[in-house]
């Protein structure tokens, strides 16, 4: 939008730009119209290339602020838990019942019985960040603090064994340096995955850039992208990657030369995939039934990933959202040293995300005191010691444990009796896996905090239910890890509606009540503009008015290229100061199930468990347009969009008697529910796909019909912490 739009535009009405916060894979630029002090429309960014363009699910942000289903007031339980029964009440007393429960529980239990949890989504650098809370439950002595990420643990695993760091991606520029780019479990037209991946797709396939996709469906980026389509069964892609080395290696393919310069431990690989080491040789005809991809499917794919120099393998992370998921990103890892393709420009060290790339620096807002809670417990042994700066890399129990831990406690085995939940941001009974077993949970404990904007499923078992500000109703800033880079200055757009608080205000407040007289000696703006100031930003009051600052890299950033060119100065950041194929670090934890190279490890519910005989299918929970996650289910611009289906191959529909947008039962041991069905030949036999985010919504006999993914998913992480929501048995029946 050009400035003169603007001057004639801010009379009348007046265009506040933003950057985004809704958590769908990337973080764009909005245009706010602003009349009178009511947001009237949003556009996005029409300046220089690249530019940074916001999704659909950022465009109907006035949507999400003036829904009529905001949270406006304080509230509290008048009902049982999950009822829904709350009645309005003033802040003063939501704060001092918070206050007074936090003290009972810290002086009675200890604060180990104190869970936090805060996920993603409406955050920035100084509202809605784990920090604000972490540091009030640390200066009361701690808190229970989980550990792993929903969406990428296994990916960090991998990572972590095998290059020592989790930044381990290149800029999405370097794309177009590529001559091969293989997609694998990796959809960016709906997940963004990093805004503008998708536009340098698209101009890596106008220059005549192969690329390949792999996925149990057809997926918008397949068919956008893709020259080739490779179905996969879920939870068998470790398979796949291992068969692919055992036709590299066999052929004599692989770059002994980097391998013996830049890695350890590929003998012990070699002998694994050969079958030197347990007699059975990981050939493609091994992988074809285990994967169901064609032997000579897997033998050409090999062959071109090999000789197509430079080539760029994308592992997705929804493959490592299954159990033995870390296997897929080691075994990913490790193809791409066995062919050469780390530290080079057009290759990939098939990581996720983006590490320091010399520019670009944001402060980090309130310091975190330590915690005593974690400092008094042995650290966890199914995990890595180095988490590479990821904030969920520290605590004590693993996020999809916690079901458990708040049900069995002391008597399970866990530290603790867990008595106190606070959560933000966390729409858990959605998002963890086994809802019905989280009811059970939820129900144990004594005393639920939630701040949320709706009335989310989770929050409708809380005891307190505080109503918060959106991003457009608060000071705030970013870094967006887009293309290009940038930082943005969130500014109030809106005064905040109705009685919601910002985050920041409400831990000011309820320190207060806890007598934590050190907690805050900042102003929200003091503190922003302190964060700037720690930044590279180098005026803060035009930051301020301009709101978004681009950052032009000079070149695409290639991560480990340092490690390569130089690699006497520039050791790899592991024990041994090589890419490390082979793991010390895992032979030293004794854990079979995390093997000391790549393994495939069959998981568990997989077609050969006795369980198929009664449950057949393979679900996938996977993202789609409307929805980041959770949020926006309720918006109903993107409602109309696309509704809430299971997609079915028309093979198995037909066996069922189902016929497109009937309405089927879709059950296992763990939950049940009642859904349309949506009739495909965009996924592959013996699969169906139930996009995850739906709003859990039972009947009056426990039956879900929000189509909530997780009433069917197992509570069980993967060894290396993964969460397995990819990997689970179903019967579809038409109802």
């Amino acid at each position: 939008m050009s400035n003169e739009r603007n001057s004639r535009s801010a009379g009348a009405e007046k265009i506040v730009p933003t950057a985004c916060s809704s958590h769908c894979g990337g973080s764009c630029v909005l245009k706010v119209h602003v009349k009178d002090g009511v947001i009237t429309r949003i556009e996005t960014d029409d300046g220089e290339e690249p530019q940074l363009r916001a999704c659909l699910r950022g465009r109907t942000y006035r949507q999400r602020v003036y829904a009529p289903d905001r949270l406006k007031y304080p509230m509290k339980r008048s009902g049982a838990r999950g009822e829904g029964k709350f009645q309005r009440i003033s802040w003063d007393e939501a704060l001092d019942t918070i206050a007074s429960e936090i003290k009972r529980v810290v002086e009675t239990y200890g604060p180990a019985a104190i869970l936090y949890w805060v996920s993603g989504g409406d955050q920035g650098v100084l509202h809605d960040t784990w920090r604000r809370m972490s540091r009030l439950f640390c200066l009361m002595g701690g808190y229970t603090r989980p550990w792993g990420l929903h969406s990428y643990e296994g990916g960090i695993f991998g990572e972590l064994a095998t290059y020592g760091t989790a930044w381990t991606a290149s800029t999405r520029d370097d794309l177009l340096n590529s001559r091969l780019i293989i997609l694998w479990g990796w959809d960016p037209v709906n997940t963004i995955a990093d805004t503008n991946t998708s536009w340098y797709l698209v101009q890596a396939r106008e220059a005549g850039i192969k690329i390949i996709s792999i996925d149990p469906r057809y997926t918008d980026s397949t068919a956008t992208f893709a020259h080739q389509w490779i179905p996969i069964r879920p939870g068998t892609d470790a398979a796949l990657l291992i068969a692919m080395a055992n036709v590299i290696v066999t052929e004599n393919l692989q770059d002994q030369a980097f391998l013996d310069t830049y890695t350890t431990g590929f003998e012990a690989f070699k002998d694994y995939i050969l079958g030197a080491e347990d007699g059975i040789p990981k050939t493609p005809r091994w992988a074809e039934a285990i994967t169901g991809v064609p032997a000579r499917t897997i033998q050409k794919l090999a062959k071109e990933y090999a000789t197509t120099k430079p080539a760029a393998l994308l592992a997705g992370i929804a493959p490592g959202r299954t159990a033995y998921g870390e296997q897929y990103h080691r075994a990913a890892i490790a193809l791409a040293a066995i062919t050469g393709n780390v530290g080079i420009p057009g290759g990939s060290p098939a990581g996720k995300v983006w590490g320091p790339l010399g520019v670009g620096r944001m402060g980090s807002g309130p310091k975190i005191p330590r915690n005593l809670v974690d400092a008094e417990t042995p650290p966890p042994k199914d995990k890595l010691p180095s988490r590479g700066g990821y904030i969920y890399g520290h605590g004590i129990i693993n996020v999809f444990k916690l079901t458990d831990a708040i049900l069995k406690g002391k008597s399970g085995g866990y530290p603790a009796d867990y008595k106190l939940l606070y959560l933000n941001n966390s729409n858990i009974l959605n998002q963890w896996p086994n809802t019905n077993r989280i009811i059970q949970a939820l129900n144990k404990l004594e005393f639920i905090v939630v701040e949320e904007q709706f009335m989310t499923p989770t929050a409708r078992f809380a005891d307190i239910v505080l109503p918060m500000t959106t991003f457009l109703e608060r000071n705030d800033v970013t870094m967006g890890a887009s293309l290009p880079l940038f930082y943005g200055y969130r500014n109030k757009i809106i005064e905040p509606l109705y009685e919601t608080k910002a985050p920041l205000e409400v831990a000011n407040e309820l320190a207060a009540r806890l007598g934590l007289t050190d907690y805050n000696d900042k102003s929200e703006e003091e503190w922003v503009r302190q964060i700037v100031q720690e930044s590279d930003v180098p005026d803060y009051d035009n930051f301020k008015k301009q709101a978004i600052i681009k950052i032009r890299l000079p070149q695409p950033h290639v991560p480990f290229s340092k490690e390569i060119n130089d690699p006497a100065n520039n050791p790899f950041p592991t024990p041994s100061g090589k890419i490390e194929i082979y793991s010390q670090q895992l032979a030293d934890m004794g854990n079979p199930k995390l093997p000391i190279v790549p393994k495939y490890i069959e998981t568990w519910e997989s077609l050969n468990d006795p369980l198929a005989s009664k449950y057949p299918l393979q679900l996938i929970t996977t993202h789609f347009k409307r929805r980041a996650h959770t949020q926006f289910d309720n918006i109903p611009w993107l409602r109309e969009l696309e509704p809430q289906a299971i997609k079915i191959n028309t093979i198995d529909a037909q066996a069922r008697g189902v016929k497109d947008g009937d309405m089927v039962r879709v059950f296992n041991d763990r939950g049940k529910m009642i859904i349309r069905a949506k009739v495909t030949e965009r996924i592959m036999p013996g699969v169906v796909d139930l996009p995850q985010g739906a709003w859990y919504s039972p009947d009056d006999k426990g039956v879900d019909r929000g189509g909530c993914a997780n009433v069917l998913s197992r509570d069980e992480p993967s060894p290396g912490g993964a969460l397995p929501s990819n990997t689970a048995l179903v019967q579809v029946e038409k109802a």
